[in-house]
């Protein structure tokens, strides 16, 4: 009896980069010539409202290249890694089924390494009052602390996360009490049922902060005030842990008067360089599995669609 023939995996294209590196704009280009569809890779743009300050694409690019996991959420909702998976895989499902090819983009880099490496996330859902009692302790007795007990619980895990980010760090102990069990333990990898290729964007980083800084900019120019100010009006506070993003944040400082515009505006430039430098620590220019283009004069597009030709075939 002959067996059936081996499916072929999916194959997708995966833009990777900083923020403001160009990858929204190298994805819709890319899409544009293959037909394909967008998904998103971004803990941040997932949520309603949140527009101006996640750069998201606009409306109009939306209407033109179909988009996945942008506004699915409302800015109270959590939103985990374990969903992000999960959502994520059946999107790139979905489309592969219906014959057309995925561009994955986004700049949550943890995201990016989760969906390409096959990791199986712990589905334990955050715990607000818990989440806050930990960051409460953080605070009080300093990050490396937290770290020094995630090394006496799971040395692995600890081994595996940088001692400055807190967020990751307190997300490990949050598991490790809910469910008893050591983080890394539940942390397993799963062959992906797709095959990427992987596209990072590189800037000089004196190139990159220009560009963040013009970026922010215009997101105060063009309403980041009034976003946030439309977004507490619906009951949205300035305590939630989305609000609490770059560029939120500055502006609930300026609008509670701790700080003027201006401030608001430095701090938010200063706050998206160290958010672009702790990017850069997922992916190395080493990592084989990236191919990097230079994206300094602009989105290298002829560049990305020669690599994607022997991967998607020709452009239509």
């Amino acid at each position: 009896m002959s067996r059936p023939p081996a499916t072929t995996p999916a194959r997708v294209a995966v833009i990777w980069g900083p923020t403001a590196s160009g990858k929204t704009a190298l994805a819709l280009a890319l899409a544009a010539r293959w037909d394909a569809e967008i998904v998103s890779v971004d803990s941040r743009q997932v949520y309603r409202g949140m527009d101006i300050g996640t750069a998201k694409a606009t409306a109009a690019e939306r209407a033109q290249i179909p988009h996945h996991l942008i506004d699915i959420r409302e800015p109270d909702e959590p939103f985990s890694l374990a969903e992000f998976l999960a959502l994520a895989g059946e999107a790139i499902a979905d489309i592969t089924r219906r014959g057309r090819r995925a561009v994955v983009a986004g700049g949550t880099g943890q995201y990016v390494r989760a969906l390409i490496e096959g990791w199986q996330a712990p589905a334990v859902p955050p715990d607000p009052e818990r989440r806050a009692r930990i960051l409460a302790r953080a605070a009080e007795e300093g990050g490396a602390a937290l770290h020094t007990q995630l090394a006496a619980l799971d040395p692995a895990a600890a081994a595996g996360i940088d001692p400055r980010n807190t967020r990751r760090v307190v997300r490990a102990l949050e598991v490790i009490e809910v469910t008893g069990r050591r983080f890394s333990e539940q942390r397993r990898l799963a062959e992906p049922p797709f095959t990427a290729t992987v596209i990072g964007l590189r800037l000089t980083r004196a190139a990159l902060y220009a560009r963040i800084d013009r970026r922010v900019e215009e997101m105060y120019r063009t309403g980041l005030v009034d976003e946030v100010q439309a977004l507490t009006a619906r009951g949205f506070g300035c305590d939630l842990p989305a609000m609490r993003s770059i560029g939120y944040a500055e502006v609930c400082s300026y609008l509670r008067g701790d700080s003027t515009l201006t401030e608001a505006t430095a701090r938010t430039k200063t706050g998206t360089h160290r958010l672009a430098r702790m990017q850069s620590t997922w992916f190395r220019d080493a990592d084989p599995r990236v191919h990097w283009l230079d994206a300094g004069a602009g989105p290298p597009i002829a560049e990305a669609a020669r690599l994607l030709s022997e991967v998607f075939g020709p452009a239509r």
